[in-house]
């Protein structure tokens, strides 16, 4: 499936001293990101924004076509950069490989120009847009409520609410939905809030036969529905009900499960495995993640040991993503070396396919195997939860007579790398990893470090 980094975090340009030259610094990283083994990057709004309080994060549109080009809202380029800048990203990202996964916010809009009354409500509302693009020009009859629709999901914030049951603001959805694959140049769409609006929106968008450079293109589909497992699964799956491009969605279950298991001490190992998410319940539609821009106000960010969350999302089935803060502004890629996210996004695109198999589970200890699937092998995982001692298990593993070394591990203790395996003829073992950390055992390791500590 590859693996997605979310390039941003809330107020990046201003924590990273990076104001309007956002786009630059991603450009910067393409290489390396593509290097390590990333396949897509998921962008942050690249439209104009309201920017009603100084510069935003875009989740509060003004006019959807205008990427960095026109003297608007607070000045020319977004937050991020200039549309130039924004096309260089793209052009560098596809030549190195990496889809791009445009964030669109269809739900609102915001920093109307003009008050108008709705005569529905006979209250007056910020409804009026007249954007320097000339396109998707809006009026009171584009929002909630109008004569289309009484009904509205959930609203967001204040903004004014689109009325997807307007045949006009529909058609505009679609357009511009079109205008990003075959003109802009994204390869797929995460979709903000979809808690707001009618599932049969994004059918229609993930169903458009896109066309690029003569060729057929079905985007990449992803949507940020933030509730349990069962809520969101009944959501994907309408979602999805005739719909030959699936879109997928976040798995927050499964991050709350990953947080406990960082932050939350005696948390057992049971509980993450077989707890209710969207990868236990339906594998294929979860993207799975440990950070998020929304997941920032207090108490919410993991603050211990995160590198044992992003070691089960790396290794496990699912569409994992890695958060741009965690592998760059907290260091945790830690490139070059077999202990950090580099690593195991290396590990993840070598070597996880194929079902995933427990060999062995208890409060404190897992053992899970990856059965392999094409080119990939297949791996072993195992998650220690003590942090006293190194932990192990004998396992029955689908190699025989085989050498299993560590392609990459952490502790929160002892770095030291776990000792190689050897499988008798049974397929039989015993896999370790050291305290509150975790091992991933292959059956070939391209790269030995040699300054390492070999040892149980």
């Amino acid at each position: 499936m590859g693996v997605m980094m979310q390039t941003f975090h809330w107020d990046c340009p201003r924590e990273d001293k990076k104001e309007f030259q956002w786009w630059n610094y991603i450009n910067e990283k393409i290489p390396a990101l593509a290097k390590t083994g990333f396949t897509s990057l998921w962008l942050p709004p690249i439209h104009k924004a309201a920017n009603l309080f100084g510069p935003s994060m875009g989740y509060d549109p003004y006019d959807y076509y205008d990427l960095g080009e026109f003297d608007q809202k607070g000045g020319v380029p977004t937050w991020f950069g200039t549309r130039q800048e924004l096309e260089s990203v793209i052009e560098s990202a596809h030549r190195h490989q990496l889809s791009l996964i445009a964030d669109i916010v269809i739900n609102h809009n915001s920093g109307a120009d003009a008050q108008e009354v709705n005569p529905i409500t006979g209250q007056s509302r910020w409804t009026s847009f007249n954007p320097k693009s000339g396109k998707f020009i809006r009026n009171w009859e584009s929002f909630h409520p109008s004569m289309y629709e009484s009904w509205d999901e959930m609203t967001f914030g204040d903004m004014p609410d689109l009325s997807h049951r307007n045949p006009y603001v529909y058609a505009e959805i679609l357009k511009f939905t079109r205008w990003l694959i075959e003109e802009v140049g994204f390869d797929g769409f995460r979709y903000d809030f979809v808690k707001g609006f009618t599932a049969s929106t994004i059918q229609s968008i993930q169903e458009y036969r896109y066309m690029r450079d003569g060729q057929y293109l079905k985007p990449y589909g992803v949507a940020e529905y933030w509730d349990g497992a069962g809520n969101t699964l009944n959501w994907v799956n309408q979602a999805n009900f005739s719909n030959t491009n699936p879109v997928d969605v976040f798995d927050f279950p499964l991050r709350e499960l990953l947080k406990n298991l960082c932050d939350q001490y005696g948390f057992s190992l049971k509980n993450l495995v077989q707890g209710e998410s969207i990868l236990q319940k339906q594998n294929y539609s979860a993207v799975t993640f440990v950070e998020n821009h929304d997941l920032r106000d207090e108490g919410r960010p993991i603050t211990n040991d995160k590198l044992l969350a992003y070691s089960y999302i790396m290794t496990h089935e699912g569409y994992p993503c890695v958060f741009w803060k965690d592998y760059y502004n907290f260091n945790l890629a830690l490139e070059g070396t077999p202990h950090g996210i580099a690593a195991l996004v290396s590990a993840h695109e070598k070597y996880a396919a194929g079902s995933t198999n427990v060999l062995y589970l208890e409060d404190d200890l897992y053992i899970m195997q990856r059965s392999g699937y094409g080119d990939q092998p297949g791996l072993i995982y195992v998650l220690n939860n003590r942090g006293d001692r190194w932990n192990g298990a004998w396992a029955n593993t689908q190699w025989r007579n085989t050498e299993l070394v560590p392609v990459a591990w952490w502790s929160k203790v002892d770095m030291a790398q776990p000792i190689a395996q050897r499988t008798d003829i049974d397929g039989r073992t015993q896999l370790f990893a050291g305290p509150r950390g975790y091992a991933v055992y292959a059956k070939n390791l391209e790269i030995i470090f040699e300054s390492s500590i070999r040892r149980r």
